[in-house]
């Protein structure tokens, strides 16, 4: 590619009856096949230039088959088949055109930058020092590569929900009473931010647990985002999206699960605990997300603490926030065209995540695992998926949902299944125990982590998956 007029695209092979489909990258891909359901699915490695490619292999899984699951890569994970055709559920890979890297390697190397900062902190954005410490890695020491091996090690696939292609990965535990779990990314984030969680959520034995604190890991991707398609029609929040995960959980044929949720993760995660869909027994979020659209008690040293940064984030750092929710199609064409443009606003969140990923570029001291690499992949998902405005519209949605509800004096219903949650400390806020019991009066579990912030499952895994353990742990 060369110039930003041309359209990053996106071929897709698929050996489901040999359909070839050609779309834009970031728009649904549908795609045909010829396979029976109990066709077991491998995920095999495939050459060629395309950006995506899947193979199919017909296999004689029989254990597999008679316990009624599908088999997947090899690795002893397995899947539960309850679709009834092979268009429901589809296996997925990622391999990008050396082209599409070459060309990401340019544009950041061609970037204009503007003069540096006249503050010693981040009060005027992203630091100039962070950014170009950012892009000389990117250009030089990053292997996209890497990321790509990542991710093609899980089972990947792809289902149209309501109109829309929703990317997932989905891991079996390789013990047979795991609570099924369905987690949500937000943003800036994508299913990168929550890889290392999947080792220590699925086979906590091989991570200081139990077999007992097992679970079967669903990860989409937001619409939108990454490798899910992008929306074509109005009204994608997080009800609607809450509605979608509800029916990927039954499609998997999951009769009893759970959800989790940090940031817009959150939002989806309280809709579904909220909407109650057939099979949901419990809910964790990590952001007291209804906190930042609502009156909160002040009656205690913590809840004046609390308040206190909310309307921090409020005065200072909510410049990202409120042009997503208002104006997203107008910064969307930074986000698509500069790379740069791209991580700058990635990066410029919250001040502890900000200020831990600058020490992991400029001065060599990642964060728990908020490593340069990390952090990299997760923007390179965005640049290379083309996803950056229509990420920001969730925003537009969610405001435009909320709104409506205020004008016609309506409230959400409450959450009626128990809930769990986290507080880590670099959050946003510090949610005291008080304010979660106001929002959930169904709360069953709290606890104050000793360490992490907004990115938990990304910063913390280990920390993270032990909190969703204790979390659930009533309800296996």
């Amino acid at each position: 590619m060369r110039g930003g007029s041309r359209r990053r695209r996106c071929n897709v092979h698929c050996a489901l009856g040999r359909a070839v489909v050609t779309g834009l990258q970031g728009a649904q891909i549908v795609l045909g096949g010829g396979i029976t359901a109990l066709d077991a699915v491998l995920l095999t490695t495939t050459s060629g230039t395309s950006p995506i490619q899947v193979a199919t292999q017909v296999d004689g899984f029989a254990e597999e088959r008679r316990r009624g699951f599908l088999g997947s890569s090899g690795n002893g994970v397995v899947m539960r088949s309850t679709v009834t055709s092979a268009a429901d559920v589809r296996p997925f890979r990622v391999a990008v055109p050396e082209e599409e890297l070459a060309d990401l390697r340019r544009r950041v190397d061609a970037t204009r930058w503007p003069s540096r900062e006249l503050v010693g902190d981040r009060s005027q954005g992203v630091q100039l020092a962070t950014l170009q410490a950012l892009a000389g890695y990117w250009t030089t020491d990053y292997d996209w590569r890497r990321a790509e091996e990542r991710l093609n090690a899980l089972p990947q696939f792809t289902t149209e929900i309501d109109g829309v292609t929703i990317h997932f990965v989905h891991v079996r535990s390789p013990h047979e009473t795991a609570l099924p779990l369905i987690m949500t990314h937000g943003w800036p984030g994508s299913v990168m931010e929550l890889l290392d969680a999947v080792g220590p959520l699925t086979d906590p034995t091989a991570h200081a647990g139990s077999a007992d604190d097992a679970f079967d890991l669903v990860l989409p991707s937001l619409p939108g985002y990454g490798f899910s398609g992008q929306p074509t029609d109005l009204g994608w929040g997080p009800n609607r999206i809450a509605r979608a995960w509800g029916e990927l959980m039954r499609r998997l044929g999951y009769p009893r699960y759970v959800a989790q949720g940090g940031d817009v993760g959150a939002s989806v995660t309280d809709a579904m605990g909220r909407q109650g869909p057939e099979g949901l027994v419990g809910i964790h979020t990590n952001l007291l997300a209804p906190a930042l659209g609502a009156a909160m008690p002040a009656n205690t040293e913590q809840e004046r603490a609390a308040l206190d940064q909310v309307n921090t984030f409020r005065q200072t750092g909510f410049g990202y926030f409120l042009e997503q929710a208002t104006r997203p199609q107008t910064v969307g064409y930074a986000l698509l065209d500069s790379p740069a443009a791209l991580a700058a606003w990635m990066l410029d969140h919250d001040t502890d995540a900000y200020y831990k990923i600058s020490r992991a570029f400029v001065d060599g001291q990642p964060s728990g695992n908020l490593t340069r690499d990390h952090i990299l992949d997760n923007i390179t998902t965005y640049w290379l998926t083309g996803t950056g405005a229509s990420a920001a519209r969730e925003y537009w949605e969610s405001g435009q949902a909320q709104a409506r509800a205020a004008a016609a004096h309506q409230t959400p219903p409450q959450v009626s299944v128990p809930v769990g949650f986290t507080t880590f400390p670099g959050e946003i806020f510090r949610a005291p125990r008080s304010w979660v019991e106001h929002v959930y009066p169904t709360l069953t579990y709290f606890n104050e982590a000793g360490r992490g912030g907004h990115f938990a499952a990304w910063e913390e895994p280990q920390l993270f998956s032990e909190e969703l353990r204790a979390a659930f742990r009533s309800l296996r």
